[in-house]
């Protein structure tokens, strides 16, 4: 990595930390806001939710075009500037309407960060640091956002309608700081979709859909965020209410665990994951995500005491954060490696779709599960946990040694004492 990488790097990761941090502050006190604060109701403080995935799913396929066409930088500054917009409208609205609007704002700018972010990533890291830039960033999003979270809980008051609105305020300024932070990097020019493929710019969602690998990945995709991510603020907190009985502080403690695990874990678990196989290491994370709904069906379904059910479903969400900070240094690096030369920005679209998609499924139908139907809800995700390894072993006989295992890639080639020939396939 040279010197002006580097510093893109430092900047890049600042980026994120902010961007968390700001999102922090509000994201878990929208419902209060729209129901109470404003007095609109459960049903729009509902639909308030969903016009954040609705946006998202509309902005994602034009976001990764613009990524590839104009460059990762001028997208994410575009984004940043809706999500400040919106985040300021939102804090002075008062009417269903002004709410709606203003969330639609947020919720694309949001989504069109994450693309962008990851593709400056990749641009301003070489392969072999690739794992550990993708592990920093997912290790300060998860910090910013359990400081933000933790900051914005002790300034709101649901009595004083001003204190949200300086929420709001403080997280559109963080946006705006981001502009700032993001206008001095300087971003190497990686090729763009024009120059990579000769100007058939109606041919990359062909492209993708002819790629077997990414294809599969993105199968996985939709299940590991369907399985897990999906389930946090919904059926799994659902269940653990009403089978598990555990008190809303409780949930508190267990997403704090999840918190925990992930910054205390990530880099301990980076030293041993980046030298292993990607396909295995996520096929690992199916079993122990598996043996957390284990624990979560004896925390509801055990007949266990109050605080062995307790212990059983902190330590679910524990597990959870295991598995998820051996999957940010994994996957993300992984979607970058399968893209062609000048498409990173269109595949990283690709996969944030399909997490928005199975964000949006996931609480549709695990919510209604986790509520009522508590032995079919454990068993239907230890089963979807299940096919996570499955399908992380069939997607590693689709990978290359250098895109299942970068660090085995190098390895031969320095044996080799140049560039090695390498297999078509690597298995799993």
């Amino acid at each position: 990595m040279t010197r002006a990488m580097g510093a893109a790097m430092h900047r890049i990761h600042v980026g994120n930390a902010l961007s968390a941090f700001g999102l922090g502050f509000t994201v878990p006190y929208l419902y209060v806001y729209v129901t109470q604060v404003r007095g609109l109701g459960a049903m729009t403080a509902g639909a308030v939710l969903a016009v954040f995935a609705v946006a998202a799913l509309v902005v994602l396929p034009f976001a990764g075009r613009a990524i590839v066409r104009r460059g990762p930088l001028p997208v994410l500054l575009a984004a940043l500037g809706a999500a400040a917009v919106g985040s300021l409208a939102l804090g002075f609205s008062g009417g269903a309407a002004s709410v709606l609007l203003s969330s639609a704002l947020l919720g694309a700018g949001q989504a069109v960060m994450q693309p962008a972010l990851a593709t400056m990533i990749v641009d301003c890291s070489p392969s072999e640091t690739r794992s550990r830039a993708f592990a920093m960033q997912f290790f300060l999003q998860n910090l910013g956002l359990g400081v933000g979270g933790l900051i914005g809980g002790h300034l709101v008051d649901t009595s004083r309608p001003a204190s949200f609105t300086l929420l709001f305020a403080i997280e559109a300024a963080m946006f705006l700081l981001l502009v700032v932070v993001m206008g001095t990097v300087r971003v190497p020019q990686a090729p763009r979709m024009a120059e990579a493929v000769s100007g058939r710019t109606s041919s990359d969602w062909k492209q993708i859909m002819g790629n077997r690998a990414m294809v599969q990945l993105c199968v996985l995709g939709f299940v590991l965020f369907f399985a897990c991510y999906g389930q946090f603020d919904s059926g799994l907190s659902a269940y653990g209410v009403e089978a598990a009985g555990v008190s809303p502080s409780t949930l508190g403690t267990a997403l704090a665990a999840n918190t925990a695990v992930i910054v205390v874990a990530q880099f301990a678990v980076l030293r041993i994951v980046e030298r292993r196989r990607r396909s295995r290491v996520i096929a690992v994370v199916g079993l122990i995500w598996a043996f957390a709904w284990v624990l979560a069906g004896y925390a509801g379904l055990g007949h266990a005491g109050h605080a062995m059910a307790t212990a059983a479903f902190v330590s679910t969400y524990a597990l959870f954060g295991l598995g998820e900070a051996m999957l940010s240094p994994t996957v993300a690096p992984l979607v970058a490696d399968l893209a062609p030369e000048g498409m990173a920005g269109q595949y990283n679209s690709v996969f944030a779709l399909v997490k928005q998609l199975a964000m949006a499924v996931g609480p549709a139908v695990g919510g209604p599960m986790g509520a009522s139907l508590f032995a079919p809800y454990i068993g239907t995700f230890l089963m979807f946990s299940l096919g996570i390894t499955f399908l992380a072993i069939r997607l590693g006989r689709q990978l290359t040694l250098s895109q299942n295992q970068p660090s085995a890639a190098r390895s031969r080639v320095v044996a080799h004492g140049g560039a090695a020939p390498e297999p078509a396939v690597a298995q799993s």
